[in-house]
């Protein structure tokens, strides 16, 4: 990869080296004595507000992608340093050293796009997005003005969760059931001269018995399990809305001087 082909990096997506997306290239740094590309920085995480700066050393396109020799546990466990277009010698040594990058103190890195360098910081911002200030910085001698512009999403979160559990409890139920009894009734009836001879057929005076067998009913109870009603879990989804407060930095631009 030519390293002046680097600018057309910014805005495409970053890849490690084993395929896993990193981000999106958001600005260029190159070596002030070299005018060499050296570091990206690349947003990723929730919203995309989170950037780390990444070696374009090896770089190269892959499909519409950008792959970098390096692993998305290393860049994401890289020192933490303020994108804000200066790099310090210290920050510049620090990210060489978790990157595992040869450090020297000539045409080693990339440094800041703020006016007034110091002697312990290196460098200007490449084309493509570090944060100007600098007037020599472009070759129209313009000035870019940038603000910062808050991107608002949503994300899921668990807040609780619902379960349908059965269980048995015991209920005392009454119930009033008719029951029939057999009862003994003593019938008498005079004997008539139709129904004599009948009546007088047997000995004249004799001892006898008749028995009668007496019945009744009495409750029995059956339980069977009857299905009552089928339950089952829903879920609604309902709309509130929520007020995001954020603040957010605009570069203003002054005319200084007669005029």
């Amino acid at each position: 990869m030519q390293m002046t082909s680097a600018y057309d990096f910014v805005g495409r997506k970053v890849v490690d080296r084993d395929g896993e997306k990193l981000g999106e290239v958001k600005e260029i740094y190159e070596d002030r004595q070299t005018g060499d590309p050296e570091w990206a920085t690349v947003a990723g995480g929730f919203l995309g507000l989170k950037s780390h700066f990444v070696p374009l050393a090896g770089a190269s396109p892959s499909g519409e992608h950008i792959q970098v020799p390096v692993t998305k546990s290393q860049v994401q466990d890289a020192p933490s340093v303020d994108p804000d277009g200066a790099l310090s010698e210290q920050e510049e040594r620090r990210l060489f050293e978790h990157y595992g990058v040869p450090y020297t103190t000539e045409g080693s890195t990339t440094a800041e796009g703020a006016p007034a360098k110091s002697s312990g910081e290196r460098g200007t911002p490449g084309a493509g997005g570090a944060r100007s200030g600098d007037a020599t910085s472009a070759p129209d001698d313009a000035m870019t003005r940038s603000e910062e512009e808050v991107r608002v999403g949503t994300a899921s979160r668990e807040t609780g969760r619902a379960r349908l559990r059965k269980y048995v409890v015991t209920e005392q139920v009454e119930t009033t059931v008719p029951v029939r009894r057999e009862e003994v009734r003593v019938e008498r009836e005079p004997v008539t001269d139709e129904d004599r001879d009948a009546a007088t057929s047997g000995p004249e005076i004799t001892e006898a018995e008749h028995e009668v067998v007496l019945h009744e009913e009495e409750p029995v109870v059956e339980k069977r399990v009857v299905p009552k009603e089928r339950v089952r879990l829903s879920k609604d989804t309902e709309t509130d809305e929520h007020t995001v407060s954020e603040e957010v930095r605009k570069e203003r631009i002054d005319v200084e001087g007669d005029h």
